[in-house]
């Protein structure tokens, strides 16, 4: 899977056993910015959670987690779950539980590679839905998710007490 960018090309692969430090890291780094605006939580609360998903989908049989690389340097990852049903209606999806791109290669297209690549992922496999959940305060990713065509589906309201 590669695509081309005006900054130099992007090449999304599945993850290798010698990616592992690179995605605890990344994801560590990255961990507070998808919480939520209305709970507080520290930086080493968010990490607990990023570590928690991660080992969660490590574990879990159905889970293809995407690296992205750019001008042959790890920019990215995407931890994509092919197996579970939607809460809802219990039909099969695809859900992205996680993207992080390194901080330097943002706005360079990585983000972008590693979500068409989750898209193709599940085409690919026939799964007919691929979700994922966003922070509200995430502007960035929102608009990146509404332009490769995803839409808000449910809303969760929070009120702070």
């Amino acid at each position: 899977m590669t695509s081309q960018s005006g900054a130099g090309s992007i090449r999304v692969r599945e993850a290798r056993g010698d990616d592992r430090g690179f995605i605890d890291q990344l994801g560590a780094q990255t961990a507070l910015a998808t919480t939520s605006p209305v709970r507080p939580v520290s930086n080493e609360g968010a990490m607990r959670a990023y570590r928690r998903m991660a080992e969660f989908c490590r574990r879990r049989e159905g889970t293809v987690t995407l690296v992205a690389e750019r001008d042959s340097q790890r920019a990215g990852f995407l931890m994509l779950i092919t197996d579970v049903p939607d809460d809802v209606t219990q039909l099969e999806q695809g859900f992205v539980a996680y993207v992080a791109v390194a901080e330097d290669q943002r706005g360079q297209g990585v983000g972008r590679a590693l979500i068409q690549a989750a898209v193709s992922e599940c085409k690919r496999r026939d799964i007919p839905h691929v979700s994922l959940m966003v922070s509200s305060n995430n502007a960035s990713a929102r608009s990146l998710y509404a332009d490769e065509a995803f839409v808000e589906e449910r809303i969760l309201m929070t009120k702070a007490l």
